[in-house]
């Protein structure tokens, strides 16, 4: 038991400077000033030096040979320790280092080259950041499939193979869907007015609140790219705005309040520990997904969203509620992932996983990757990027060095419809809460079927144990088809 003891107080600490470190990078996405970012850079570079030290310090090989764990969750928790000590050993220290200075500063670079639609002032930097994380994908490998080593940060036991055969059954049916709903007769009316920035966040804030965020362990702030950062007891999250388009300030902040709600919503008990985060990325969007689509979307939130917003903005150009529902879930061939449709929004996913992969395979080289995205969306959506903040500029992904991440936004979805179809069979009477801008009876469901466990399981076990059944595509699919056939006419 001293071994256990020593080497959890000891990840307790390591637990927290990572925190320290994650709480940087938000300083960075939201506030700190522009002319900071080659010396946040040089922050950032230095902290993870001493955290990959302490991620790979020989006393934890010694600990984790001797330590025998009290319960079940201490040997989990000894599990996913073992596994980053294994993993972080790895990697050179120059190697972790350098790239968490330079995707600091790459970050800062893509956002610039984004806001000026200038892509070849990101490029130079982006074959750095590749080379790197080709560099790393190696060492993890061991041998193996190196993209797979590197989605294994994001997905713990996922494959490229076994995901991109998923993706191989949902693409048919999501294309017949998308074509049938674009060629259909009936088709919902876009928002075409003013929707002033301080408005929109007030209603942002109280969408917040209907899905449960506790403003006591968070707070909201605008961002290039939203996101959501930190854990159990100080979990933030952020938001974008455009005065055009409302639903981009709305849907994108009850979207991140399912990544903090289940950061919220872990046993406090598991704070500090290896247990304290959420499982997976994957996972991890199954909440934020299944907040914003199949329950912020639905026609009964909707329906008390479509009070809210014209008590703020007056007439909305909509008929009536069951108009403003279509007008939230229109489909339309976009280009940005993050206002895509629900229909669409896993053949943006499925674009990125190929080109990703490509790119970790040395098959795809930066200086061909705008040539290669643009190609390709023609192909996939019909329509021709018109310029680079449409296209490869638009994600900050692999500006910061996520190569493997945009796969477990589409298991997510897979994982969302799983957990959709259980909890509504589970739990009578949500869409009457929803109705009344209450997600309460969902939310409380998911918090003790799934969010509460932290990482006591593997990702795909613990959306099993909360769904009763092997998660699996069908499920979504179902919903989707059910649902725009609906809503269009079909």
């Amino acid at each position: 038991m001293n071994a256990y003891a020593d080497l959890m107080a000891f990840q307790h600490d390591t637990e927290a400077l990572s925190l320290v470190a994650e709480r940087l990078g938000w300083d960075q996405e939201t506030v700190m000033p522009r002319g900071a970012t080659a010396q946040r850079a040089e922050e950032i570079g230095a902290l993870e030096s001493v955290l990959h030290a302490r991620r790979t310090d020989p006393r934890i090989g010694d600990w984790l040979a001797r330590a025998e764990a009290p319960d079940a969750a201490g040997a989990r928790a000894l599990d996913l320790i073992g596994r980053s000590y294994n993993r972080n050993a790895r990697i050179p220290a120059r190697l972790a280092a350098e790239l968490a200075r330079l995707t600091s500063l790459s970050q800062g670079i893509w956002a610039e080259a984004r806001a000026a639609d200038d892509v070849a002032r990101f490029l130079p930097t982006l074959t750095e950041v590749l080379a790197l994380k080709r560099e790393a994908a190696q060492a993890l490998a061991d041998g193996g499939d190196p993209y797979d080593a590197l989605l294994d940060d994001y997905e713990p036991g996922a494959s490229a193979h076994g995901l991109a055969a998923i993706f191989d059954r949902m693409r048919p049916r999501l294309v017949a869907l998308r074509e049938a709903v674009l060629g259909a007769e009936r088709q919902p009316a876009a928002l075409n007015s003013v929707f002033p920035e301080n408005t929109q966040l007030r209603i942002a804030r109280i969408c917040a609140t209907a899905f449960g965020y506790d403003w006591n362990r968070g707070r909201l702030d605008l961002a290039v790219h939203p996101f959501s950062s930190g854990s159990v007891s100080d979990s933030r999250i952020t938001t974008r705005v455009v005065e055009t388009e409302p639903f981009n300030c709305l849907y994108s902040t009850i979207h991140e309040v399912g990544h903090s709600g289940y950061e919220q919503g872990i046993d406090p008990s598991y704070a500090f520990t290896p247990l304290g985060r959420g499982v997976s990325m994957g996972v991890h969007e199954s909440q934020s997904r299944i907040y914003e689509n199949q329950l912020g979307r639905s026609a009964p939130f909707t329906g008390w969203l479509y009070q809210r917003m014209t008590e703020a903005f007056g007439d909305l150009g909509v008929a009536d509620a069951a108009a403003f529902h279509a007008t939230v879930n229109r489909v339309t061939p976009g280009y940005i992932r993050t206002e895509a449709d629900e229909v669409q929004y896993n053949l943006h996913i499925m674009l990125r996983f190929d080109l990703e992969r490509a790119l970790i395979a040395g098959k795809l080289e930066v200086s061909d990757l705008e040539e290669a995205w643009n190609a390709r969306f023609l192909a996939d959506f019909g329509v021709a990027v018109e310029r680079p903040s449409q296209g490869v500029l638009q994600d900050v992904h692999w500006s910061v060095g996520l190569f493997g991440y945009f796969p477990t936004y589409a298991l997510g979805n897979v994982y969302a419809g799983c957990l959709n179809q259980a909890m509504r069979a589970a739990v009578p009477g949500i869409d009457e809460s929803l109705a009344k801008g209450d997600a309460t009876p969902a939310t409380h469901w998911l918090r003790d079927k799934l969010q509460r466990h932290g990482g006591l399981y593997k990702p795909a076990e613990v959306v099993e144990k909360a769904c009763g059944f092997v998660p699996s595509e069908g499920p979504l699919l179902d919903y989707l088809e059910a649902k725009f056939k609906g809503i269009y006419g079909l």
